[in-house]
């Protein structure tokens, strides 16, 4: 008999059931997307509607059974990835009783108040942990117990969304490390709750569940969960992991020194170190792998995908209709536009995201500079094209960054997956600034298949998750670097550096707004 293997993924924007088989293929899907509703009264805050949000995952379930076809016996385990940094509250009864989403920042002053506290004691905990206060679940819980004590004084257990997901279905509370790692109270070398960090925070020990690895059992599905999905009560719950580890596991970069770019709503850049090891000058997040005992650097691009998305809908309605008459994508309508503009884009700069600075992290005002009003200069197309180059820049600036703290080069391939990978000339401009190969996978969205990977090895199927990545993974093209365009981009990238320099300063004067700045800067 077939045996299949169920991802159940919470991401920012949606919740997804996948169901795989035994070669890593999908059989079967279902989505529903999801809000993070504000708090009344509380500014920056995203709340996690844990009772809603797990009837549209038990939605998903039964759509990706349906359409897989199969019997819920057939599922020979399950797992679960997440979005990152969202944390939920549990009272002594294990009852979720607050929880918001990775994105809520409503706890800037008190992110403020911690930096003002002592001197040194954000390079204190990034030191420990790889992360800073700006995502981290330290000044979030300070918030509950200044602005919820009542709340406060139920609080008996903390967990991340992908460990709700498994308590969900196993009644068991754990923490794995790859998530569990981006609330800033894990220690990056022993993938351990600290508990220096913990006392540091004046936080009860008690808080923090047992840890278990990616890959390994957590628990039976209950008779409750059972009847609420409509999997089979005693299926083996595995503990899955944080969405990007997930994702490298899916796409096969499992091993230290391999490096991929993920492609989505924000743009994610990982390099695997052997061990955990801090950035001396804090510019470039840490976090523990799903594959022990390695870490991964990681560096973030701000709102790629949704700059694109926001370009196409304000800019590009004639390029829509056309897509919509050939029946194919807008973006793919773009993509050809956009390959007749020469590379450098006419030299149009634009200013979105910065390279990834940890300690200081915001970014300049959105805008195009160099633009002209010459006769085919400034076009869709030459700006959807800059775009496409910006994102490839603003990535290998990310990635010579993790090089330089790190002395782990991550040779002459790297994997590019996401929802971008799917446009060939992104793929190809990708290639051609970091002149390097460029690796497409089947998979591109990899979390799920990663998340599957994870399940496998609980149900004995792999021995460990490289053995189950590289089994899943496979590789769809490689795409070659154009070596006449090295010396082009690389011009194009200091202009950029110095253009975004000037675009910050004058955030900093006041002039213009942020795109977006962390908490407590």
């Amino acid at each position: 008999m077939t045996h299949y293997y169920l991802a159940i993924d919470a991401g920012t924007g949606s919740g997804r059931a996948v169901i795989f088989d035994e070669n890593g293929s999908q059989v079967g899907v279902g989505q529903r997307e999801w809000t993070h509703q504000a708090e009344d009264g509380v500014p920056g805050s995203m709340g996690f509607d844990c009772a809603q949000n797990w009837d549209l995952l038990c939605d998903c379930i039964k759509i990706a059974m349906t359409s897989a076809g199969i019997r819920a016996g057939e599922i020979a385990a399950i797992s679960s990835t997440s979005m990152r940094e969202a944390i939920v509250l549990y009272d002594d009864r294990g009852r979720e009783i607050w929880a918001c989403a990775n994105v809520d920042g409503r706890a800037a002053d008190q992110v403020a108040a911690l930096k003002a506290r002592e001197a040194g004691l954000e390079r204190q905990c990034y030191d420990l942990s790889g992360q800073t206060f700006a995502l981290g679940a330290w000044p979030r819980l300070e918030w509950a117990r200044q602005n919820r004590p009542e709340l406060w004084d139920r609080v008996a257990k903390l967990s991340m969304i992908n460990d709700w997901i498994a308590f969900r279905l196993s009644g068991e509370i754990t923490a794995e490390p790859s998530n569990a790692g981006t609330s800033g109270l894990m220690d990056l070398a022993t993938r351990e709750w600290s508990d220096s960090l913990i006392a540091t925070a004046d936080l009860p020990r008690s808080l923090f569940p047992p840890v278990v690895a990616s890959g390994e059992l957590v628990g039976k599905l209950t008779a409750k969960a059972a009847a609420e999905t409509g999997l089979a009560e005693g299926t083996p719950v595995v503990a899955g992991g944080g969405d990007v580890q997930m994702g490298s596991v899916g796409v096969g970069v499992t091993d230290p020194g391999k490096a991929a770019i993920f492609g989505g709503s924000f743009w994610q850049q990982v390099v695997n170190l052997p061990e955990g090891r801090t950035d001396p000058d804090m510019l470039i997040r840490v976090n523990p792998h799903a594959v022990a005992p390695f870490a991964q650097a990681e560096c973030i691009s701000f709102f790629v995908g949704l700059t694109m998305r926001w370009f196409r809908d304000a800019f590009c309605e004639p390029q829509v209709a056309e897509a919509e008459r050939r029946g194919i994508d807008p973006y793919q309508v773009l993509e050809e536009q956009a390959a007749r503009v020469p590379a450098g884009s006419n030299g149009i700069i634009p200013i979105f995201s910065d390279a990834m600075n940890f300690a200081a992290w915001y970014h300049a005002a959105p805008s195009f500079l160099n633009m002209s009003i010459e006769p085919g200069h400034t076009t869709p197309a030459s700006l959807f094209r800059a775009l496409e180059e910006n994102a490839a820049i603003v990535s290998a600036e990310n990635l010579r960054r993790v090089i330089a703290f790190s002395d782990t080069d991550f040779g002459d391939v790297v994997t590019f997956a996401g929802g971008a990978s799917k446009g060939p000339l992104w793929s190809q401009i990708v290639a051609d600034v970091l002149q390097r190969d460029i690796a497409i996978p089947v998979v591109r969205e990899a979390t799920a298949l990663g998340c599957a990977a994870a399940a496998a090895v609980g149900s004995g199927k792999f021995s460990d998750l490289q053995e189950a990545g590289k089994s899943f993974a496979r590789i769809e093209r490689v795409v070659k670097p154009n070596r006449d365009h090295a010396a082009l981009y690389e011009d194009a990238t200091e202009r950029w550096r110095s253009a975004y320099a000037a675009q910050r300063d004058l955030v900093d004067n006041g002039v213009t707004a942020p795109m977006w700045k962390a908490p407590g800067l």
